[in-house]
């Protein structure tokens, strides 16, 4: 009797077996246009589909990110890119004017999601939706799977629509960003740095506080982290564009 395992099912256990070791990643198109989303790996860390591609409106993406992994999501509109080259630009959340953003951060304004997957010697996953850099697009990431005390990361409204006029950024007439106070006024005591680089000495603005009362899931400012940080030890989660509210 032969104990030899059939090329294919061998390949089957060792997907499996790799499986286990990452986390899925499904990012979903929830919003009415197209979406293009940036992908930037911590340093060290891998950039999934070379940093960003082209989601259609109600189409998804299954990525899949090693043990460990850390890195940012973001969406960017309105953009346009040459097939051939792939070179463009987006209006708001542009890596230098490339399709595949290839290590390049987002220009802000730009909603992000942010994480620290765990590791066999840490289980837990940290993540969180940050308006530290201002704000674009809708964004949530919600665990699948992960059992009680898994948080939902989210701003779900649409903060263009009520954004304070000393923030708002536009593209052809239409509000398409609302910036951070940081961003906007580029002190040391709206962005948290300098002689205000302590969560005691830097407090929230006019501006984070009325983004937190909107999205009350999600980091307003640098030391927002009484709700905004989340954790679970989940095998995917479903990043959202545009979730419903």
């Amino acid at each position: 009797m032969s104990t030899s395992i059939h090329p294919f099912i061998l390949l089957c256990i060792l997907i499996s077996i790799s499986l286990t070791d990452g986390t899925q990643l499904i990012l979903v198109n929830n919003c009415k246009e197209s979406v293009w989303p940036g992908i930037l790996g911590s340093a060290g860390h891998p950039t999934p589909k070379d940093g960003g591609f082209h989601l259609c409106s109600g189409e998804e993406v299954v990525l899949e990110v090693p043990e460990g992994w850390s890195g940012r999501i973001w969406g960017r509109l309105g953009c346009c890119f040459d097939p051939k080259t792939g070179k463009g630009s987006c209006e708001t959340g542009d890596c230098g004017g490339l399709l595949k953003c290839g290590g390049i951060g987002g220009v802000p304004p730009a909603t992000l999601v942010e994480m620290t997957l765990g590791t066999s010697q840490s289980s837990l996953h940290f993540y969180d939706v940050s308006l530290v850099d201002g704000f674009n697009i809708p964004l949530s990431m919600k665990p699948v799977g992960g059992g009680v005390g898994c948080g939902v990361a989210a701003c779900e409204a649409n903060l263009n629509v009520c954004c304070p006029s000393a923030l708002v950024v536009k593209s052809q007439g239409k509000v398409v960003g609302c910036k951070s106070a940081c961003l906007a006024a580029k002190s040391d005591r709206y962005c948290c740095t300098g002689e205000f680089s302590s969560p005691k000495s830097c407090k929230p603005s006019a501006f984070a506080r009325l983004f937190k009362t909107i999205c009350p899931q999600a980091y307003s400012y640098a030391y927002d982290d009484s709700a905004g940080l989340k954790t679970c030890k989940a095998p995917r989660y479903v990043i959202t564009f545009c979730p419903p509210n």
